[in-house]
Parts: structure tokens; sequence; C-alpha cells
């Protein structure tokens, strides 16, 4: 299988599940920001957020004007969020705080829709 198709496929479905459990249960989003003034957790989170950058980074690098750039921004956004929190917490939490609390409403439904255009590309459920 072709990586960008299976790291489409993987997004797709991650954002897709991600967006139905914060739609369900939106106390989830308040308690990941409480998580994150736990050290522990934030080194864990940083870690797997660098971890899932880089792998994606490594085996989707690709800079073309289609919808493969999606799924490079997303490896090259999540390494450097995981990068900003693991240098930077004390800056970095703030901010994605802020962002959340202002733009909540705009990055759930992009991300949706992102997950949506991502699994459509890959199962041709509405052919583009």
């Amino acid at each position: 299988m072709d990586n960008s198709i299976f790291l489409a496929k993987f997004w797709g479905w991650y954002l897709i599940i991600f967006f139905l459990i914060l739609s369900f249960n939106p106390k989830r989003i308040k308690q990941i920001f409480t998580d994150l003034n736990d050290e522990k957790f934030l080194i864990l989170t940083a870690f797997i957020a660098i971890i899932v950058g880089l792998v994606n980074i490594l085996f989707h690098n690709v800079w073309e004007l289609n919808w493969k750039i999606i799924v490079t921004l997303i490896g090259w956004v999540s390494l450097f969020i995981g990068l900003a929190l693991f240098i930077f917490p004390n800056r970095t939490i703030p901010s994605l705080e802020l962002i959340n609390i202002k733009f909540v409403q705009v990055i759930y439904m992009l991300l949706f829709f992102i997950g949506l255009f991502l699994l459509n590309i890959v199962y041709d459920i509405v052919p583009v």
C-alpha cells in the first residue's frame, strides 16, 4: 500500500474519531489542558507528538499541491507542537489554550472536514 494512502486513512479516521469523542464529551478538552500541567503527562504527550510527527515526515514528506500536502502538513504540525511542548512548555501551553478557547468550534469543524476529505480521497465515496 502506498504511504500516502495509508497515512490518509490513518489521519482521516483519527480526525473523525477525535472529533466524535470531543463532540460527545467536551469535558475531555478541558481535561487535556489540565493534565498538561502535570510534568509527566506533558513529557509523554510531547514525546508521542514528536514520534508521530517524525514518523509521518520520514514516510511522507511530499510537497505536491494536491491532497498529499495535507498529510505532510499534519506530520510537520505534530512535530512542531511536540517540540514546542518539550522545549518551551511554559509558553506553548498558554498559547494552545488561547487558540483552543477562541477558535474551538472552527478548529474542530476544520479537523472534521479534513478527516472527511482524506477518507473521501482514499475510499472515493464522492468522486472529486
